[in-house]
Parts: structure tokens; C-alpha cells; sequence
């Protein structure tokens, strides 16, 4: 039977594209595991994701509508197993996702007050592809850009804002560092990106009281750069009375490509072939991540499952030394036939070696 995507998301196989946009919203902050610790929550939050992810897509939902779950992975339902070349995977993160969507992994740590030894912090991030108005549904209005500031790499790379003095606050404490994940794409990697991010802080003022300010921080991706890599703007948090101000601490994640995995430098795309194709030779074409097509032969060659064939200098920048990169991989999933018919036993038997 497969999985009932629509059942999932609680909506009817006519919904509309804004119907399963708005299931989504509500049932991921519903079962986000940073919210919901219930048995059962987390894996509810992965099923949540892959449903949203083929029935947002025209093309996956056109296929899942005829063929199922199985039309999706290539399998039995259709003249040429699957989807007329469509083929889907769900990549194992909701909270890629979640990201994506959302502009933020783990949301619940900077939209809502909390107590406890942190203090009451409310604070707030928008990825400047995302809605900044109102990202969560959860009223946070627009914000004014107050100003801006510049990151620099180490590998944790630290950026000394204006509230980052020496001296008199050497001694005094300081809340932890709040982290945030930023997802971005294998091609933003490919060529760098500037990701421009609004925070909205509590700054203690002079008599004491506090008010909240907005700002934006400026981060400048440089091609190659790793996933793990953080970004540090120090100080640039909630400030609690009598403390330094906390660091924000970004993190780079990728962000999941229908094609390609990152591993290193290196990018590895999965070609899917017939057990005819393997055997008998075939000419691929292999995408790359500047939308070029790569003709592959592989007319003399058996396709063996584990074969992998390197095209260099198609991958991602080394990210100490940009110029250079790294190699496409391409690796092949060999699809064999559900069923034969004794005809097709007997010739295969009587010319394949033992």
C-alpha cells in the first residue's frame, strides 16, 4: 500500500497548494522533537516532511497521485517502473526541511520566551529568503534593519561586535552562546553566497531597563566552505542585567540537493539504469551543478553496482585554495526486473556464462 501522504498532513487528495502548505505549518511546530517530547513525536515529524515534500512538488504529487509510494522509488506501477523519470527518495532530515520552510531547524529556542537561568530571552532570526513578516505564523512583524556587521572565518569564526569591549567586562558573566543553523544550497557553496540574517535583541539600558533593538548581520559564504563551519558574532545576543551579551553562533549545514550528496570536496550523483542498460552498455548524460550535461559512455563497459566513475574538477573549491576543485563522483543503482518470463529465463540461462 505505501504511505497515505494526504493522510499524513490531514488534508484531502483535492487540496490546493497554499491547503498543504498551511497542513504543514501547523502539524511541524505541532511535533518539532525541540517542542514535543512525546513518544512517537519525532518519528511523526519525519513523516510529516516527506509528505510535504511530494505533495508540494507538481511533479512528485502528479506521480504519487498515479502510481503510490512505489511509483515514486522507480518501482512497479508504471510502463517503465516509475514515474515516466521521476524518481524520489525522502533524504532523512525533517529538519532540512523544517529550515527550508521555516528559515530556521530549531525554532523554539529564538521566537519564544523562556524562564529559567537564561532569563526571559526572546530573540529572533529571518533568512532573507524566507517570510520575514511573519515566519511562524506566531505575530512577529516585520523589523527595521538598524545597522549592519560583517563575519569573519576561523573555524569558528568570530566576528567582535561593537558591545565586545575589554576591560570592565572581563569579569563579568556571560549567557551561553546561541546557536542557529543555516542551510545553504551545494551551488550557493559552489560559488559563495552573502546571507543577510535580522536578529531582534534585548539590550539593558543605561538606567537599567531594557528595550529591544533590531539588527542585521551580514555573512559572507566563501565557495568551499564546509558543513560544521561556524560563525561567530560575539556578543551580539540578549543581554541579561549585569551580563556580557551572548555570541551568536551560526552554523552551516547543507541544505539537501535533489542530484548531488557533498562528500569533502567531492559531489556524488546516483544514475539509475535498467539490468539491460548495465549489461549491454549505454550512453548517460550526467548533470552537473552549473547545469551542464556530461555525456558518459559506458558502451564497452558491464555496470557493476559497485563501479563508480570520477569526472574531475566537477565537484565544490577546496576551501583553502578556491581554484581548485574537487571531483564529480557517479555511482549507479541498478534496477533488475520484478519478474521474467521463462522465455526470457531460458535465453538468459543458455547465454550468460556460469
Amino acid at each position: 500500500m505505501g504511505k497515505d501522504y494526504y493522510k499524513i498532513l490531514g488534508i484531502n487528495k483535492n487540496a490546493t497548494d497554499d491547503e498543504i502548505k498551511k497542513a504543514y505549518r501547523k502539524l511541524a511546530l505541532k511535533y518539532h522533537p525541540d517542542k514535543n517530547r512525546s513518544a512517537g513525536a519525532e518519528e511523526k515529524f519525519k513523516e510529516i516532511a516527506e509528505a510535504y515534500e511530494v505533495l508540494s512538488d507538481a511533479k512528485k504529487r502528479e506521480v504519487y497521485d498515479k502510481f503510490g509510494e512505489e511509483g515514486l522509488k522507480g518501482g512497479a506501477g508504471s510502463a517503465g517502473g516509475g514515474g515516466g523519470g521521476t524518481t524520489y527518495t525522502f533524504h532523512g532530515d525533517p529538519k532540512a526541511t523544517f529550515a527550508q520552510f521555516f528559515g530556521s531547524a530549531s525554532p523554539f529556542q529564538t521566537f519564544f520566551e523562556f524562564g529559567g537561568p537564561l532569563g526571559n530571552r526572546v530573540f529572533s532570526f529571518h533568512d532573507d529568503d524566507m517570510d520575514i513578516d511573519d515566519p511562524l505564523g506566531l505575530g512577529v512583524g516585520p523589523q527595521r534593519q538598524s545597522g549592519q556587521s560583517g563575519a569573519f572565518r576561523s573555524h569558528s569564526f568570530n566576528f567582535v561586535g561593537p558591545n565586545s569591549g575589554r576591560g570592565g567586562n572581563k569579569d563579568r558573566a556571560q549567557d551561553p552562546a546561541i546557536e542557529h543553523d543555516l542551510y545553504i544550497s551545494l551551488e550557493e557553496i559552489l560559488r559563495g553566497c552573502t546571507k543577510k540574517m535580522k536578529i531582534s535583541k534585548r539590550v539593558v539600558q543605561p538606567d537599567g531597563s531594557t528595550k529591544k533593538e533590531d539588527k542585521v548581520l551580514t555573512i559572507n559564504v566563501k565557495p568551499g566552505w564546509k558543513a560544521g563551519t561556524k560563525i561567530t558574532f560575539q556578543k551580539e545576543g540578549d543581554q541579561g542585567r549585569g551580563k556580557v551579551p551572548a555570541d551568536i553562533v551560526f552554523i552551516i549545514r547543507d541544505k539537501p540537493h535533489p542530484l548531488f550528496r557533498r562528500e569533502g570536496s567531492d559531489i556524488r550523483y546516483t544514475c539509475k539504469l535498467s539490468l539491460k542498460q548495465a549489461l549491454c552498455g549505454t550512453v548517460i548524460e550526467v548533470p552537473t551543478l552549473i547545469g551542464e550535461k556530461i555525456n558518459l559512455n559506458l558502451t564497452r563497459e558491464i555496470v557493476k553496482p559497485n563501479m563508480v566513475r570520477r569526472i574531475q574538477g566537477h565537484g565544490l573549491p577546496f576551501p583553502k585554495e578556491p581554484s581548485r576543485k574537487g571531483d564529480l563522483l557517479v555511482s549507479f543503482d541498478i534496477k533488475f526486473p520484478e519478474t521474467l518470463s521463462q522465455s526470457a529465463k531460458d535465453i538468459l540461462y543458455d547465454t550468460l556464462p556460469n
